[in-house]
């Protein structure tokens, strides 16, 4: 059965995984800019929050990506065992992406010339933090009704639904222990 959280959260996940791919990519170029002391380039730039933003926007990025395999085997399978690998790695992402949206608004705040490189990591940081924000909700939308996806109190797995369980002692043994 398909629901309405999982026809969202997969095209989420895949937008979230394109645009942390992207980030990774940008933000390590600057950072190599700024590690070499060349913050003159003229598609660079900077300010007094440049090193701490990219080396949150570089963890944000590789801890969204790998978030991202566990989401993918998440819907997959779509039960309430692998939500919890996908929602806590997730959150963890987002927390971070939070973290470097909060110096790329710093970034911003403090002005000063700032490259179209260094202004695409800070774009694409922001939105991420939305997008992999709401990604995260429809992850866990399962909460509210089982229409919008596993929620947390569902316990379908593991049961058997067919005639009655075997109990002990139902199958006479064979030999006897001495």
């Amino acid at each position: 059965m398909t629901t309405v959280g999982r026809n969202i959260a997969a095209p989420l996940l895949f937008l979230n995984l394109i645009m942390y791919f992207i980030t990774l990519g940008f933000a390590s170029w600057c950072l190599n800019r700024y590690i070499n002391g060349q913050t003159y380039h003229p598609s660079f730039g900077g300010n007094g929050a440049t090193g701490f933003f990219l080396t949150f926007a570089i963890l944000a990025s590789v801890v969204g990506i790998v978030s991202k395999f566990a989401g993918g085997t998440h819907i997959r399978a779509w039960r309430n065992d692998s939500l919890a690998a996908a929602g806590a790695s997730s959150m963890i992402a987002w927390a971070i992406t939070a973290l470097a949206f909060g110096f790329a608004c710093k970034q911003i705040n403090l002005g000063g010339h700032r490259g179209w490189r260094l202004k695409v990591v800070e774009a694409f940081t922001i939105i991420l933090t939305f997008t992999q924000l709401l990604y995260l909700l429809m992850l866990h939308a399962g909460m509210f009704s089982s229409r919008y996806g596993p929620g947390y109190r569902d316990t379908e797995y593991g049961v058997e639904t067919g005639g009655d369980p075997m109990h002990k002692g139902d199958v006479p043994v064979a030999g006897t222990r001495v």
